[in-house]
């Protein structure tokens, strides 16, 4: 199994002319099966075709020349156009929508992830790379080029959340290199707002079969680790999770961010310190180098395997 995305899904690419977008359809078209991408939409070209997927001016024409619904989109439009696009997306019956783009303001987010849940549809992102499922479907930029992604990405049962779209394939990479594979891999952007946190994502991962362990990539800055802890301590999740937080030198840094929109720290909670002691102490553990991770994480699988016999 997986969550969000599998074979059947269907999608669109939103901005699907720019450069980026036009690379990114064809890694997504030549990953495992061939991701079903169904249309692509950029205003004023309609009867264009990209890497043979039909172009057309809005989200409700790519819905009509369909047929029938259409799971998702990927878009990538610049970042004072991705609420309309986003909104044209999540009017248009569209379900889970993966935001590539960065540098949006704050104010556009959070009224794009309110809609999302007002209507029930799913943000990704934004500055994400999307949803992989090991030699299934790529939904997004992740793991680039499809020869690099099946790699990176090896089926196995764990399954990575990361705020940082290259730790993804990193973590990923060393889990399938020890022999654990990955269920479902998402990037979940590194922005102060994004529209699916861990705690968010768990319930999907805990629900999937395939899926026998967490790992997540974080860093200093923002509440999501303090939610995920909460979440898995109030649900007794039976999944076990690993952590790795970069950054921690920060701490002995105040005022200085790097990276990621997301890595403002605001007060003592946003620490690594801080976070790190709250992740303990709902059993995460936070591993001191990502290749401890495999190591950590299978013990952790063994354990509540043999609690469990």
């Amino acid at each position: 199994m997986s969550i969000l995305v599998d074979a059947d899904t269907t999608f669109i690419v939103q901005g699907i002319t720019g450069r980026e977008a036009v690379n990114l359809t064809r890694e997504c078209l030549d990953y495992g099966a061939g991701a079903k991408i169904v249309g692509g939409v950029t205003p004023g070209r309609k009867g264009r075709e990209v890497h043979g997927v039909p172009v057309f001016d809005t989200v409700a024409q790519a819905v009509e020349h369909h047929g029938t619904p259409i799971k998702g989109s990927v878009v990538t439009v610049p970042p004072a156009f991705t609420k309309d696009a986003v909104f044209e997306a999540i009017e248009n019956g569209i379900e889970l929508v993966v935001i590539v783009t960065e540098r949006i303001p704050r104010a556009d987010v959070a009224e794009m992830v309110e809609l999302a849940t007002l209507r029930g549809a799913r943000i990704i992102g934004p500055n994400c790379l999307g949803i992989i499922v090991p030699d299934v479907i790529k939904m997004g930029g992740i793991g680039g080029p499809a020869k690099d992604a099946a790699k990176s990405y090896k089926p196995g049962a764990i399954g990575v959340i990361s705020r940082s779209g290259g730790m993804t394939t990193e973590m990923s990479s060393t889990l399938s290199a020890a022999g654990l594979g990955i269920s479902t891999a998402v990037s979940i952007g590194g922005d102060a707002i994004i529209g699916s946190t861990y705690a968010e994502l768990m319930p999907l991962f805990e629900a999937d079969d395939q899926t026998q362990g967490i790992v997540i990539y974080t860093e200093p800055g923002g509440r999501m680790e303090a939610e995920l802890a909460r979440w898995v301590t109030e649900n007794d999740s039976r999944l076990p999770v690993v952590a790795f937080m970069a950054g921690r030198f920060m701490d002995e840094m105040p005022g200085m961010s790097f990276g990621h929109a997301g890595t403002i720290v605001e007060g003592k909670e946003d620490t690594a310190t801080e976070k790190i002691a709250r992740l303990a102490e709902a059993g995460i553990t936070v591993a001191e180098e990502i290749s401890q991770i495999p190591e950590i994480i299978k013990g952790k699988i063994e354990e509540r395997q043999g609690a469990a016999a």
